[in-house]
C-alpha cells in the first residue's frame, strides 16, 4: 500500500489519536510524504538507491532539517524539545555510534538484567557485552545496537537496515524480538532490501520519491 495524503482516520475521529502521523514531511531531496503508523504496526520504507530512505527516517526523528509535521499520539513534534522527541521516536542506523569502551558500559546497573535477557534472545554471548567494542563483529554490534534502542523504551523505532550484517538465524531472532515488541504496542518503521523480511514484518509500504 503506497503512502497517501493524511486524512482524518477512524482512530482520530473516535478520539484516540494514531501513534504516529507523518504530515507532508519533506526536504530538499524528498518529495512530501504523508502516512499514519498505528500502534503495534510496521511500515516498510522502499525506494531506489539514493531516493532518500534514510533521510526520511532522520527527518521523522528530528535529526535533519526539513518541512512538514509529525505527531506522536496527537502531540506535534514542533511542540516539544528535540531531546524529548528523540527519546520517544528513536532512530537506529545500520552502524550506530558508541561512546563507551564496552556494550555494558552504556547501561545503568538496574538495566543489566534486561540487557542480559535481550542479549540471550539475540544469541549475543554474555562475554561480548563486556568485551572491547572494537573486538565485536559488525553483526554483534548491530544486535547490541538494537538492544540499546529497545532499552530506551521508545514508542516508535525507526530502523535503517537493522539486519544487513546478520546471517539467517540471527535475522530470525531479531525479527522475533521485534514482533514481540510490536505486540506490546511498539510502532516500527523499517528500511530493508529483503522482500521476505518486508513481508514478515511490514503491514504497510511507503515509497520514497525524490523531488522532481
Amino acid at each position: 500500500m503506497l503512502a497517501a495524503p493524511v486524512v482524518d482516520t477512524p482512530a482520530s475521529v473516535a478520539g484516540t489519536p494514531s501513534l504516529l502521523v507523518v504530515d507532508a514531511v519533506a526536504s530538499a531531496l524528498i518529495a512530501p510524504m504523508s502516512f499514519v503508523l498505528e500502534r503495534g504496526a510496521c511500515t516498510v520504507v522502499r525506494g531506489p538507491s539514493g531516493a532518500g530512505k534514510t533521510r526520511l527516517l532522520r527527518l521523522i526523528a528530528d535529526l535533519d532539517e526539513g518541512t512538514g509535521e509529525v505527531l506522536l499520539q496527537g502531540a506535534a513534534r514542533s511542540s516539544m524539545p528535540a531531546p524529548a522527541w528523540r527519546r520517544q521516536v528513536v532512530y537506529q542506523g545500520a552502524e550506530s555510534a558508541w561512546w563507551q569502551p564496552t556494550v555494558r558500559a552504556h547501561f545503568l546497573p538496574e538495566q543489566y538484567r534486561e540487557l542480559d535477557q535481550l542479549a540471550a534472545a539475540l544469541a549475543l554471548e554474555p562475554d561480548r557485552l563486556d568485551a572491547d567494542l572494537s573486538l565485536l563483529s559488525t553483526g554483534e554490534r548491530q544486535r547490541a545496537t538494537l538492544i540499546r534502542s529497545l532499552l530506551a523504551r521508545p514508542k516508535v523505532l525507526l530502523l535503517d537496515e537493522p539486519t544487513s550484517a546478520l546471517d539467517r538465524d540471527n535475522i530470525a531472532r531479531v525479527e522475533q524480538l521485534l514482533l514481540s515488541r510490536m505486540q506490546e504496542g511498539l510502532g516500527l518503521m523499517l528500511i530493508t532490501h529483503a522482500d521476505e523480511q518486508a513481508a514478515r514484518l511490514g503491514g504497510q509500504l511507503v515509497q520514497v520519491q525524490r523531488r522532481a
